[in-house]
């Protein structure tokens, strides 16, 4: 089975109602990550639940969750995310800023997120290569211990999420491209398209 038969290397499961309507309020279309996922909505639901508890036990907000996204996404050179999430970004930060972390320029960011996304890319890029000095940028943003640690599980359940999505051959969906700020599309030169 190829990627052009379906949404992914795996044949197309039915969305659970769950699935269903959160695609419907976010994007008003089913979206091909979530055909996959439907095979196991269970764990779907795990590692969603285990990025939310980080998230919070972090104290993250919407903008900061989504740069440090876009940072792994792009590190790992994950369209379906980048697309979505830079999408994301866009909205919140502007289509600048959205642009510049998907091409690894955080000059739009304030400190606290440029050390967010630093610390993304050094995980994401080369787990084994980081340095505790890697961590001292996010100390000065007011990060503490407890909270990097959430942080850094927070990046790597995304992480996981893109790496399941990539192995399995997920197409981002074509309506992405469409709706998309057009320098976020034009940042993502990477990853799997129909």
């Amino acid at each position: 089975m190829t990627t052009t038969e379906t949404a992914s290397f795996l044949a197309t499961a039915e969305p659970t109602d769950h699935m269903r309507g959160r695609d419907a309020d976010n994007v008003g279309y089913v979206m091909n990550v979530s055909r996959l996922w439907s095979h196991q909505p269970d764990l779907h639901t795990g590692l969603f639940g285990l990025m939310g508890a980080a998230a919070k036990a972090a104290s993250l907000s919407f903008r900061q969750r989504a740069v440090l996204v876009v940072a792994c996404a792009s590190t790992v050179r994950d369209a379906y995310c980048s697309l979505v999430w830079g999408m994301k970004l866009a909205n919140a930060a502007g289509v600048g800023a959205a642009e510049g972390v998907l091409r690894g320029d955080d000059s739009a960011l304030d400190p606290a997120e440029r050390a967010l996304a630093r610390w993304a890319r050094a995980m994401t890029a080369d787990p084994n290569g980081t340095e505790a000095g890697d961590l001292q940028p996010l100390r000065d943003a007011g990060y503490d211990d407890a909270q990097i640690l959430a942080i850094t599980v927070f990046v790597a359940a995304r992480l996981a999420f893109a790496t399941v999505n990539d192995a399995l051959g997920v197409l981002p969906d074509e309506t992405l491209y469409e709706i998309a700020p057009p320098p976020v599309v034009e940042a993502v030169t990477y990853g799997r398209r129909a």
